[in-house]
């Protein structure tokens, strides 16, 4: 059956009702909405852990001096990413629960000690869960490289090269499997994480501007902050 050209109060009727159904809209997951990368990686008796430094509200860009990673100890580094809220509400709940072990226990605790904990907070609060994408980064007592990471319920992975957290995992893992070496030393590991950093937020929109590396040997910890493409 033959219409003729519908009148422009009809096209804008269908337009609603399709506005209303969502009907062409992507969703967005809630980990995405604020943006943000991190890579953490091991070397010679060194690991290294780097963050992009945007704040965003989806495209909107709102600061790029936001802190994503956190010193724990002297030897330990907690990289989060997800939903910014969240982000600095879990590292507070575990930098105070880092803090009462360490009264209780008189002793700092061992990187690994430190990845189940937050296995266990996440997995607490799993049916409303903190919207966070965690990345644990570390020495042990032997002053050997110690990785993990864990999705918003706690389920952990440990490797014992790198991994990857944020909105671009997919170049963040590509550059990284690219370019890793074991055993590289501190400065090595430096140039490399930067890279794969730097590398992989060019061809993200919500992550990028600029970005944090930090590198913890026996002897400390050095951090350094990279100027990225402001675009």
């Amino acid at each position: 059956v033959h219409q003729g050209p519908r009148s422009s109060r009809d096209v804008a009727a269908v337009a609603a009702a399709v506005a209303a159904a969502g009907v062409g809209q992507s969703t967005m997951s809630i980990l995405e909405y604020n943006g943000g990368a991190i890579i953490a990686m091991t070397g010679k008796n060194c690991v290294a852990i780097a963050c992009d430094t945007r704040l965003g509200l989806q495209q909107q860009t709102v600061s790029c001096d936001f802190q994503k990673i956190f010193k724990m100890n002297d030897k330990l580094m907690l990289g989060v990413t997800g939903l910014a809220t969240d982000v600095l509400t879990l590292q507070q709940l575990l930098k105070f629960k880092l803090n009462m072990y360490k009264l209780r226990e008189e002793r700092e605790m061992k990187p690994e000690t430190f990845s189940w904990l937050l296995t266990s907070v996440l997995y607490e609060k799993r049916f409303g869960p903190y919207f966070t994408e965690p990345v644990v980064a570390g020495l042990n007592e032997k002053n050997e490289p110690f990785l993990s990471a864990m999705d918003l319920i706690g389920a952990p992975v440990m490797t014992k090269d790198f991994v990857v957290s944020g909105t671009c995992t997919a170049n963040l893992n590509g550059m990284c499997e690219t370019m890793y070496r074991p055993d590289m030393e501190p400065d090595d590991l430096f140039e490399t994480i930067s890279q794969c950093l730097l590398a992989s937020v060019d061809r993200d929109a919500l992550s990028g501007w600029g970005a944090m590396v930090h590198v913890i040997t026996p002897e400390g910890t050095t951090s350094r902050r990279l100027k990225g493409r402001q675009d």
